[in-house]
This record gives C-alpha cells, structure tokens and sequence, in this order.
C-alpha cells in the first residue's frame, strides 16, 4: 500500500511563509472594512450536521461535500457553504437579538471539486450578512461595503449586477424536468449560445424561451435595460423585477463606480436560494469570480426565523493575489547568550521585544556560529551576552 504521509490530498496545498502574510494582510483589510460598517464576527463550526445543507434549495451536490458519520451515526459534513450554517445561528442563537443583525465571518470553506477542475477543496473566505432587513436601502448597504472590501485589496476589478428572479420566472414557464432545468441554467451562466441553442430550439417557440436564449447576451451597461424591456415586456411581474435592478444600477452608477459596473441579466449562480438581486466580482488576472454574493429571503425560513436577508462571500486567497508582495520577516537583532548565560540571554530577548523590535534567539552553541548564521539571513545586528554588559530586567 502506498504511503502517502509526504503529500497532501489532491484539492489543498501547503501554504508558506510571504502567501500567509499575504492571506493575514487581505483578511485584516476585509475585517477592517467590515467592522468600520457595524458588522460583528462570528465562527461556526468546521463541522456541521449534512441536514443544514441538505435541502433543495441549498444547491450543493452531495457529491460536492465531505461527508463522514459521528459516533452516534449521524451524517456530518466538512463546512461547504457559509451562509447556511449562519442562517442556522442567528435562527438558533440569536433568535431573539435586536434586527437587523449585521454579521461578518474569516472561515474556511470545503468542497470535493471534479480533477482537473483547477479549483481548490479549501477554500478562504470573508464576508458578510445582513439579516432581517430587505429593500434596495439593505441591497445598497451590502453591495457598497463589497466595493469597499474590493477596494482595500485593489482598484482594478468589475462588478456584476443581476438578479436570480429573472432566470427562475422564465424556467418554471418551461415544460422541463428539474435536471433539464438545471442544465439550461448552466448554459447561461457559462454563456455557452450553441448548446443553449440547441436545448432551447428543441422546446415550443414562445416568447420565455425566446427570453431565456437572449439572456446571456444582456449583459453590458445601462444600454442592457433598454433591450431587457422588450424581451420582458410580455410580464408585467418581469418588468416589474427589471425595473428594480434598474434602479439598484443606476444608484450604484451615482456612487460612482463607472465602468466598473456591469449589468449581466444571465447571471445565475449556482446558489438556488438567492431570491433576488445577485452580483459577482472579478479581478485581472483570475478567471473565476473573487466575491460572490446576494439576497436570499426565503433560507432564514428552513430553520424557524424568516426574514430577509442578503450577503457576500469574498476568496481570500484570490485577493491575496492582488496586493503587494510581502517579503518573509527578518529579525533586526540576534542574540546569544554564551555558555551558562543562556537565561540571561532569553531576559535579554524579553527586554528587546518590549521595545518594539523583532529579535530572535540564537540557538548555537558558539558565538561564531551565531554570527555566520546572522550573515547567512541578513540580520544586522548581533547581541552576545556573556556578562560583559549589564541585562536590564
């Protein structure tokens, strides 16, 4: 049997020295922006019972989770999504907490991804939820803090506006299974024309399947809405839909995002329990989106406390990407405390680091030694304390 105690699982990988500063660097801008907007941390656990997911509308496949049982037989899963268990805290924990509670996370996500899919089992994110507040005074609050948490890490990125009713209204007009379905969504949000074509040309010719075939090409500026209205036009609820994100772009075009922001009407993410106005994000350089997120008012109901709610999800490793390299610490003192004065040396240690500087502590046993060692990591300073000098307590 091979041993495999020198790898890691294919999926993860290990992380070194200027990508962990890199990752804290991007988790305590996102932090910063989130808690200057009122939002509080929480943490849920890594491990959650499969049940928290497991309904239809959490739209994660079984086979995208890491499932195991615990020792009462229990079905269990590694974390694969976090608004749903943060749904199940604030139902449970917080049940009686003035609303709207304003959340935020820095949590790891899990997902058993296809091989050779170039996406990672583990995942970092950060981000936040609103809950117990709806209307475009709460879409405006979360999407500009997501600009904002985009904009500590960098300027260049793009933000797309949909909204999840417009594809959910013309698919349920459809005569197709829930798998049909589901395919059909995957065509647009992959804006693949040729096999939507084919799906949809193989369906009666009605006005829905027209829309759904110009979906995926409504995506652009202020300029999407204008046509958008004539595929709608037939709806009044549709219409009625488009003109609400209408107005969210035209807000969000006031604050001004320019041509930052994007209107893709064929934005339909994955996540079946968004209820409403969805956007993504983009960065140069990354072909996946780094922050995702949307309204869901319907999951809060699933675990006994309904109300609205709306959040986003930011990669962190993605971001970590766009900032600044940052070069590994190299301490500015090295000290070593010559035979027999080794606690004097560690007290020597203390003194330095209360002072604000980063010393390390020699651990050879001549003073040569530590000197080559100080040359060979370019530390410039070299402290020997062999009771020649007084060390202050």
């Amino acid at each position: 049997m091979k041993n495999y105690s020198r790898s890691t699982p294919e999926g993860v990988r290990d992380i070194l020295f200027e990508e962990c500063l890199r990752r804290r660097d991007v988790s305590g801008r996102l932090a910063g922006v989130f808690r200057s907007r009122g939002y509080n941390e929480v943490i849920t656990p890594g491990i959650e019972y499969y049940d928290v997911f497991a309904a239809g509308d959490a739209a994660i496949p079984q086979e995208e989770m890491y499932k195991a049982t615990d020792s009462h037989g229990r079905l269990i899963v590694l974390r694969p999504d976090l608004t749903p268990p943060i749904a199940r805290l604030a139902a449970v924990r917080l049940a009686d907490a003035e609303r709207p509670l304003r959340l935020y996370y820095d949590q790891t996500v899990y997902r058993s991804r296809r091989a050779l899919s170039g996406r990672n089992d583990e995942t970092a994110q950060a981000g936040i939820e609103l809950l117990g507040a709806g209307g475009l005074r709460a879409d405006l609050e979360v999407i500009c803090c997501a600009v904002d948490a985009l904009a500590s890490c960098t300027k260049r990125f793009r933000l797309e506006i949909g909204d999840a009713r417009l594809f959910r209204a013309l698919a349920e007009k459809l005569p197709v299974s829930q798998e049909e379905r589901e395919n059909i969504r995957q065509m647009i949000e992959s804006k693949d024309y040729a096999a939507l074509g084919d799906a949809l040309g193989a369906l009666p010719q009605t006005d829905w399947t027209r829309a759904l075939a110009a979906l995926p090409r409504l995506f652009g500026g202020a300029e999407v809405f204008a046509e958008a209205e004539r595929c709608f036009a037939a709806d009044p609820a549709l219409s009625a839909t488009l003109g609400e994100l209408r107005s969210l772009y035209e807000s969000l075009s006031w604050l001004g995002l320019g041509d930052r922001l994007m209107a893709d009407l064929g934005l339909v993410q994955r996540n079946d329990y968004y209820t409403g106005v969805a956007f993504s994000a983009y960065v140069e350089g990354h072909g996946d989106a780094v922050l995702m997120g949307g309204r869901y008012d319907d999951l809060l109901a699933r675990f006994g406390q309904p109300m609205p709610a709306i959040g986003f999800a930011a990669d962190v490793d993605a971001l970590a990407k766009t900032v600044p390299a940052l070069e590994p610490t190299v301490p500015e003192v090295l000290v070593h405390g010559a035979a027999g004065y080794e606690l004097l040396a560690q007290r020597m240690v203390r003194r330095l680091t209360r002072e604000g500087r980063t010393v390390e502590s020699s651990v050879f046993g001549t003073e040569e030694e530590a000197r080559r060692y100080a040359a060979r990591r370019g530390i410039p300073e070299v402290i020997v304390v062999d009771g020649k000098a007084e060390v202050a307590e």
